[in-house]
């Protein structure tokens, strides 16, 4: 397994003590704890993605799992946001659906042997939404801070359903038999 794959495994592995960290109110410090290792495991995925393309690491494993890992860290972090009421469950419903109907495109496509990456825009969607999960971890309060929280609340949203209809148009051939 090479360096790239063993970042994304990282990363998966780092969401349970990112979780304990941000939920578990008797945790000095739990919120810094839970941002750090939260920046931690995005640092990892860029990383990975990078360290893959320099060194032509790019592997079917890493084309699946790395977007599935920037899944499940992305959304449990704001599964955990609904609970501290930092965001909206309507919002996080959305952003959650997109995931599901992409990995269902993706089995789609796995099963007529194709392997479909990350686009662009799925890409700057999981930076934004990363950036909105740091900012609402870090919960500063005030007015202008509630106001960017919402910019990138809602910057996230839509790029969530942009990046869905790019993937779909761009893989519509998938669904043709």
């Amino acid at each position: 397994m090479n360096l790239p794959n063993k970042l994304t495994i990282l990363r998966v592995i780092l969401i349970p003590f990112f979780l304990v960290a941000l939920m578990v109110p008797c945790i000095p410090g739990g919120k810094w704890i839970a941002l750090v290792i939260f920046c931690v495991a995005a640092i990892t995925d860029t990383l990975d993605g990078q360290i893959a393309r320099k060194y032509n690491l790019i592997t079917n494993f890493g084309k699946f799992m790395d977007p599935l890992a920037d899944k499940l860290l992305v959304c449990s972090a704001m599964i955990a946001l609904i609970e501290l009421e930092r965001i909206p469950a309507w919002v996080v419903i959305i952003i959650i659906a997109r995931e599901f109907i992409i990995s269902g495109f993706r089995l789609i496509a796995a099963d007529k042997g194709i392997v479909i990456a990350a686009g662009w825009w799925g890409k700057i969607k999981t930076v934004v939404q990363m950036f909105m999960i740091i900012i609402l971890i870090c919960d500063f309060g005030g007015d202008i801070v509630y106001v960017i929280e919402q910019v990138f609340i809602y910057a996230a949203l839509a790029l969530t359903v942009i990046s869905l209809i790019d993937y779909l148009a761009k893989n519509k051939d998938v669904l043709k038999d």
